[in-house]
């Protein structure tokens, strides 16, 4: 049987991502709010990735990760948007 990446682990990677995108574009705060998003979403996915038919596990522990790494990045350029 065929497995299929979960959309929740697809919107996480997608929110991770983006969120360094809307970060790095001038809007820290928006990629902020991406950024949290990104961290529910991954942890849907892994939940859903239990079922055999649905995969994406990995894929959403990494858009978790990211999704963190992105939420710091955002807080700096708050900072460095307030500062600067």
């Amino acid at each position: 049987m065929e497995q299929k990446a979960g959309t929740s682990a697809t919107l996480s990677i997608i929110a991770a991502v983006g969120s360094f995108i809307v970060t790095f574009t001038g809007h820290p705060f928006f990629g902020l709010l991406i950024g949290i998003a990104a961290i529910p979403l991954g942890g849907i996915g892994v939940a859903m990735a239990a079922s055999p038919k649905i995969g994406g596990g990995l894929m959403s522990v990494i858009a978790i990760v990211v999704g963190l790494i992105a939420i710091g990045v955002a807080v700096l350029g708050m900072i460095g948007a307030i500062i600067l």
